[in-house]
């Protein structure tokens, strides 16, 4: 990893933590609300939540430049929505195994080859979620094997039709659009195989 330019350094006192209490827990999330002193040196309120699992993203690729995007209902924005594969890894299992795991069960795919291309956090003004993506390619199918509450639909389509669908505002889902744009920009870059990023870029 290189190291960080001079002007990423932080600046300023860090937020000080003073007391905490739960509010809510169920096997997925939690939330805490602290008394805290600001950056300022104000007295604060401030309420996070944390999540029990990683967030997980997979773009597969096909050798054509095709990929696969899931369908589902969701339920916080009552919409549909069309993704990438994604799910959850618990914090202490391999973040890779839990991608594996979800290719599988989404998108019944299975990848030869695995790229860990991005670490973001997930509004992280309010909850404490870390996002991992993959890319995966050499893909073979495999049964699906969604979870109990999931009726998924699945579709194979161009990387760039997927991307300016992302670009146009049709898949708001923030992993699939900061995946796809990681892609295009691998591809553009030449960090990809070079028959992969043309079929991707045609």
């Amino acid at each position: 990893m290189s190291q960080k330019p001079a002007w990423l350094r932080s600046h300023g006192r860090p937020w000080r933590r003073l007391s905490q209490r739960p509010i809510y827990d169920n096997p997925w999330i939690s939330v805490t609300e602290h008394q805290v002193i600001a950056p300022t040196g104000k007295p604060a309120v401030y309420g996070v939540v944390s999540f029990k699992n990683y967030a997980m993203a997979v773009l597969p690729l096909f050798d054509d430049g095709t990929t696969v995007l899931v369908g589902q209902h969701r339920f916080a924005h009552a919409d549909y929505s069309w993704e990438i594969p994604e799910g959850g890894g618990p914090l202490d299992q391999d973040p890779l195994e839990s991608a594996k795991r979800e290719l599988r069960e989404e998108a019944g795919l299975e990848a030869a080859c695995w790229l860990p291309v991005m670490r973001v956090q997930l509004s992280n003004a309010v909850t404490d979620e870390i996002a991992i993506g993959y890319i995966a390619t050499g893909l073979s199918p495999v049964p699906t094997d969604p979870d109990e509450t999931e009726d998924l639909a699945l579709v194979r389509v161009p990387f760039r039709e997927a991307l300016a669908a992302a670009l146009d505002g049709k898949l708001p889902d923030v992993l699939t659009v900061a995946m796809l744009l990681r892609a295009y920009h691998m591809a553009r870059e030449g960090t990809l195989p070079a028959t992969l990023a043309r079929a991707m870029l045609k």
